[in-house]
């Protein structure tokens, strides 16, 4: 059976370069960056390269990289690390409804210590209106954290003019950029970024390895303590293979951007165009500020998980959100937050391309989409009620 990967947003394939230079490090090139001997220097000198090369992709400087586990870790340490370093300054951070949930349950787990914690609304495009940032800062606010691009129906933030605000305020600015990172070009100095989270896995890189970048002067305290790794801002032996990894994804995702967006453009129009000429379909999300590769779209009277079981038997994998809360029966967060009733909600479908994917892919979604569609709304009573 003919299988088709639709769901690059929730991990991407490893690049076969990222593979070869991960498996160099695994069983050639295996020592402790910490370790003074030759086996060790060979792996600090690989991971310094890499922190170059993640640096070149976000406009960053090296030693303002610092590695993680994933993009999760990096939220939670730029959160947390911000609020604990600076509770002398304020006790305010100011945040959305449509984050991931990296950086909501993160703001839930610090409302507990005593902080507040202001969640911004957004249009019915998902969009963070600036000037409604610029009003809820107060002298408390010490950190404003904004993702760049929406993981589920792709909409990116206006986080530039958000940055202008937060430079203007004294206030630190967070971005959690896991999906914009090697989709749309992000600038830390042009966007005006103190802190910015990646994954490896979202840009054909390993799982198991993010990045934190700190801007230099930043105050943070470390959430994982032990040895002095990473400039004391994250303890723990570094995952030299997986860093290498995401270094070579990070190098690719910067040389072939251009490319790479314009090949995922001209994939997502055509899907989207297809999907609309299905009955009672609905684009969520910006129609023009939005992720290349995302495509997110509700089917009224049909639930989403019955399309996607469905799918799936056609070899189709794709999702009805975020995977990280893909065993919830709750219909997206961002979804309703954008006005979007719950009965329309239930009916969500996200396919995310990547750079694998073909036209024949989406043509081949297109033909087998709507009888999908047709068989399940014919045994919906609420199609039939309309």
């Amino acid at each position: 059976m003919r299988k088709i990967y639709l769901d690059n947003a929730a991990t991407t394939r490893v690049r076969p370069e990222v593979a070869e230079v991960m498996m160099t490090h695994l069983v050639e090139k295996y020592g402790n960056p910490s370790s003074v001997h030759s086996f060790g220097r060979e792996a600090r000198v690989a991971v310094e390269e890499a922190r170059g090369q993640v640096a070149a992709l976000i406009g960053a400087k090296p030693e303002e990289i610092i590695f993680t586990s994933g993009g999760t870790e990096a939220d939670n340490l730029a959160l947390k690390g911000v609020a604990r370093a600076n509770r002398s300054k304020g006790n305010h951070i100011i945040t959305t409804r449509i984050e991931h949930h990296a950086i909501l349950h993160t703001a839930e787990a610090l409302e507990k210590e005593g902080l507040e914690v202001t969640y911004l609304p957004v249009d019915q495009y998902g969009l963070v209106d600036p000037e409604e940032v610029r009003r809820s800062i107060k002298a408390s606010t010490i950190l404003i954290s904004v993702m760049a691009a929406n993981n589920e129906v792709g909409t990116v933030q206006p986080i530039r003019e958000i940055g202008v605000i937060a430079r203007e305020k004294g206030v630190y600015f967070h971005t959690d950029a896991v999906q914009a990172v090697g989709n749309i070009p992000i600038d830390v100095n042009a966007d005006h970024i103190d802190l910015l989270s990646l994954s490896g896995h979202k840009i054909y890189g390993p799982k198991g390895v993010g990045v934190l970048y700190i801007r230099r002067g930043t105050r943070i305290q470390p959430i994982v303590h032990g040895g002095a790794h990473e400039r004391n801002k994250r303890a723990g032996t570094e995952n030299v293979p997986g860093i290498v990894g995401l270094s070579k994804a990070a190098e690719l995702a910067r040389i072939e951007l251009k490319e790479h967006m314009d090949y995922l453009k001209g994939l997502r129009d055509r899907l989207i165009s297809g999907l609309l000429s299905i009955e009672d379909v609905q684009l969520n999300g910006h129609p023009e500020r939005r992720l290349p590769g995302n495509v997110n779209v509700s089917v009224r009277y049909v639930e989403g998980e019955a399309m996607l079981l469905s799918l799936d038997l056609k070899g189709i994998a794709a999702s009805s959100g975020s995977a990280c809360t893909s065993g919830s029966l709750e219909p997206s967060h961002v979804l309703l937050a954008m006005g979007i009733p719950h009965e329309v909600a239930h009916g969500s479908l996200r396919f995310s391309l990547g750079k694998f994917n073909t036209q024949e892919d989406v043509d081949y979604v297109l033909e087998v989409l709507p009888e999908i569609v047709q068989r399940l709304r014919s045994m919906s009573p609420f199609a039939a009620a309309r």
